[in-house]
């Protein structure tokens, strides 16, 4: 039984079973090359790209950081340090401590979007008259109004 094309140091794969492989679609994976988070994949003598272990391991570390939440931008930051030969640790650490506090950020905001919304369907549960989620929605000054607060 043949290895895994994606484990296989001689091996590389067209771009059609690298998507399959990696979960990333045909036209994401031409569009990482084209603004080089990946560089520029070796061809074939037609011309199609052949992806080896080494751009098939920088394109799982592109997916795991977007699972991260990490920006393309950021990621393309992460694949220089991840280059570079000096001591990075720093540097990744800031760029990650950035994006944990956004990330904890919306997740306070996401917190009171819950909050709003489960007082929204409460009041609408006690309502006997109209719909209180609707006049909500309706409300143009909706940040500062109460769940269920008339007009």
């Amino acid at each position: 039984m043949d290895a895994d094309p994606g484990t296989n140091r001689n091996s590389a794969i067209g771009i059609g079973e690298a998507s399959s492989l990696l979960g990333i679609p045909v036209d994401t994976l031409r569009y990482y090359e084209r603004i080089g988070l990946i560089g520029r994949v070796a061809r074939n003598p037609g011309g199609q790209r052949r992806f080896g272990p080494d751009d098939l391991a920088r394109l799982r570390f592109v997916r795991r950081a977007q699972q991260m939440d990490f920006s393309l931008d950021e990621i393309g930051q992460l694949l220089q340090l991840r280059d570079s030969a000096g001591d990075v640790r720093s540097d990744v650490r800031a760029l990650t401590e950035t994006k944990l506090a956004a990330i904890e950020s919306r997740i306070e905001a996401l917190m009171r979007l819950r909050d709003e919304l489960a007082g929204l369907v409460d009041a609408c549960q006690r309502s006997e008259h109209g719909c209180p989620i609707i006049g909500r929605m309706d409300d143009s000054d909706s940040g500062h109004k109460a769940a269920g607060e008339r007009s």
